[in-house]
């Protein structure tokens, strides 16, 4: 497996940096990229889950090597050699029993909770067309980029370097659609622009109100900014069946320890040096003096 480094994509532009004190570029809507993901079209065949594998080059554990798990899924959850998963789940609607199939990976958020809780330079990037990506290279194995995740996503090897999807970076960047896109045999997924995605999603929602989906609605929670992976959702009211979060969000631990906290805590160690340079200067180096023998001692 490899990764992308930020080194070898400069010509996408970067918007955001992890660890960087630079602010955040502008994105236009029109230039973010996104994968609208069609439930209702979907018929589970995990072609998309293939394809990842393949084009990543990810050898995922064989059948007898894996933790014992029964059910359609491949595997019971992500693993750093499984970029993306099928989840399954069976339910009981007001329509009968139902498959509730979901295309588990990285959301590629618009506002990344991952890249505001790394602490390390340039570890985590968020290119100008809204992909978000790590570079190994700078990466320092803390896991708090796990900790800023509202999905649960990233997922760490032997070395403790996370690994997730990365929206096939190296294909769009040279103009292809990434390569679950491109295997897809029932088109339940589109890639092209958010502005484009989100246009062809409301007509596909019109189109199951009309079949009696009442409930019908599009996900692309407001809580991370939007994400680039946006999905139609027969069944907009039962979204935990589906796997998603209902109120995706970046926890306010992260904003916390990386302002206030962090603050703070530069006050105090700005303000210990400051203290000690003020004691050298004012008193001299302190001295410890020879210890006087005492009367008894021989």
């Amino acid at each position: 497996m490899s990764n992308v480094t930020t080194e070898g994509t400069v010509g996408l532009g970067l918007r955001r940096v992890s660890a960087s004190g630079s602010p955040a570029q502008d994105i236009k809507r029109s230039d973010q990229l996104a994968i609208l993901v069609d439930v209702s079209s979907c018929i589970g065949c995990k072609g998309c889950e293939a394809a990842c594998s393949q084009w990543h080059d990810l050898k995922p554990p064989l059948p007898d090597e894996r933790a014992p798990f029964i059910g359609y899924q491949s595997f019971p959850d992500l693993l750093p050699n499984v970029f993306m998963l099928m989840k399954f789940r069976e339910v009981e609607t007001e329509r009968g029993v139902e498959w509730f199939i979901t295309k588990y990976q990285c959301m590629h958020c618009g506002d990344p909770g991952c890249l505001k809780a790394c602490p390390s330079p340039g570890a985590i990037v968020q290119y100008a067309n809204g992909v978000v990506d790590f570079d190994h290279s700078k990466c320092i194995g803390c896991k708090f980029c796990l900790s800023g995740c509202p999905f649960d996503v990233p997922r760490y090897d032997s070395n403790n370097k996370p690994w997730k999807c990365n929206f096939c970076i190296d294909r769009v960047s040279a103009g292809l659609e990434p390569a679950c896109v491109k295997a897809c045999p029932t088109n339940c997924l589109h890639f092209g622009t958010k502005e484009e995605m989100v246009r062809r999603a409301q007509k596909i929602i019109a189109q199951l109100q009309q079949r009696g989906f009442k409930n019908a609605t599009l996900y692309d929670p407001a809580g991370v900014g939007g994400t680039g992976y946006i999905y139609v959702l027969p069944h907009g009211d039962k979204l935990e069946m589906y796997g998603l979060p209902k109120e995706a969000s970046i926890s306010p631990l992260v904003n916390l320890w990386k302002g206030p906290l962090k603050l703070l805590g530069s006050v105090v160690l700005w303000g210990t040096l400051v203290g000690a340079f003020l004691q050298l200067i004012i008193f001299g180096p302190i001295r410890v003096g020879k210890k006087e023998k005492s009367k008894e001692e021989v």
